[in-house]
Formats: structure tokens, sequence, C-alpha cells
């Protein structure tokens, strides 16, 4: 197989968040949501992000695969496949909070290898691939390197997510022995992990594409990453500076 040319990869993925944000911005506050079969919410501008991502990849790697949250999967399966959220936090944009961002990963082999976090309305934009680091609008990012529990922020996803993993006793003891725990959710949480302000965060009940940029961009940030056994077709991951991914991880032993 022709090796990835990850140059033109980031190129791809960026054009096609630029394309999303001119789906999302310009319907920010200004759109209703539907809700799914399973229950998630969604906004025409969520389809319409997607749409508007999946032209633009396939136009420039056309035998690439793609899977996406809200059109499913086209293309072979033994080819890279791109993994598409347009809209990670749509609770959020729906209800007019500016923290929602685009997820686009590229997976070879079944394995992340590039990923990308856009956070539209802050104007931030995290991307990376294997051995390439992690950058937040061109310039380099690193994980927080703090030690202390008592002294660093960690954060969560939403805690009924915590329920349906079967862990609410993980969430019980982040709010007991997490004295800066806070509830930075979605990929935005994600996002503030990989510039070193969060110095970790446990996010449960995951799909692939909520998670996908993360496997990548995380330890291209100098981190860790660890992904918890998969329960009822979702994931959990637990991410940040190791050793306070060491501890947490201590909160999820039976």
């Amino acid at each position: 197989m022709v090796a990835l040319d990850f140059e033109a990869v980031a190129r791809a993925a960026q054009g096609a968040a630029d394309a999303a944000r001119s789906e999302t911005i310009p319907r920010f506050r200004r759109v209703g949501f539907e809700t799914k079969v399973d229950g998630s919410p969604v906004t025409e501008a969520d389809r319409e992000a997607e749409q508007a991502i999946r032209r633009h990849l396939r136009q420039a790697f056309p035998d690439f695969g793609i899977l996406g949250e809200e059109f499913g999967q086209e293309g072979a399966d033994d080819r890279p496949r791109w993994v598409v959220d347009p809209i990670d936090g749509t609770i959020a944009f729906s209800r007019g909070i500016p923290l929602y961002t685009t997820l686009i990963a590229l997976l070879e082999d079944g394995e992340p290898v590039f990923g990308l976090i856009d956070c539209p309305l802050l104007d931030e934009r995290y991307l990376g691939w294997k051995g390439g680091g992690c950058h937040r609008n061109g310039e380099p990012t690193r994980v927080s390197g703090e030690e202390d529990l008592a002294r660093a922020i960690v954060s969560h996803g939403d805690p009924f997510c915590f329920d349906l993993y079967g862990a609410p006793e993980a969430f019980a003891r982040l709010a007991r022995e997490c004295k800066l725990l806070r509830g930075y959710t979605d990929a935005f949480g994600h996002a503030q992990v990989l510039g070193g302000g969060v110095a970790a965060m446990v996010d449960l009940s995951l799909n692939l594409w909520d998670a996908a940029p993360s496997l990548v961009l995380v330890p291209e940030a100098g981190g860790r990453i660890v992904t918890l056994p998969e329960k009822d077709g979702k994931i959990g991951v637990i991410f940040g500076g190791a050793a306070i991914v060491e501890r947490l991880l201590g909160f999820f032993d039976a």
C-alpha cells in the first residue's frame, strides 16, 4: 500500500472543515432541532455540514471510504476511511451555546492516523497525524504536565453517560476527589486537554466518530489516552497527562 501523504490529507480535511463552517455558522442560533430514533438531537446544520464535508473529501480522495454520523458508510472497507461528525455537541449548538465542534479523522487498517477538531465559533482548529505532532492554528500544543490531582482541572462528559456505561461510582469518585472538576463536555473538552488547560478528561458512551480524532491527537500532544472496554456498542476514553490519567483509571477498578 502506498504511504499516505499526510500533508495532502491535512489540506483535504481543513478544506472540508471550512466547508462545514460555511454551513454551521450561518445557522447558529437560527435553527431548530429534531430527535433521531436513538434519542439524540439533529439539526439541518448537521445534515448540510456533513454533506459539504463528504463532497470535499470525496473530491480530494475519491477512493477513500467515508463514515459519518448522519449519513452512514460509503465506499470500500479495504481503503482508508474518513470518519466524520459534522457537529459534535448538537445539544449545545441547538441551544445557542458556542462550544460545538466539527470532527474529522482518517483511519488506515481500522486505526486512526489523522485527526482534526475544529471549534468554529472560537476560530480554533486542532490538527495532527501520527508522527506529526498536534497543532492548534499552526502552533504546537502539549498536554498539561500537572501531576497533583488536587491541582488538576479534570473534565467529564455528560453524567448520564456514566450511568449508561455502568460506571456511576466512577463519577461519584470524580466529584469527591477532584477539587477542580469541570463539565467541559463533548470534543470542546477534548480540545482543552490538547491545549494543556485541562489536565485530563473522562468521556464515556462514545461512538467512533466522537473519539477517533483524539485517539491520534492526544499522543501527538504528548499525552496518554486509554480506551475502556466497549459496552453496548459504545466506548469510553480517559486521556490527558500520563500521571493524572493513571490516577483516574483507578476510579474504574472493580
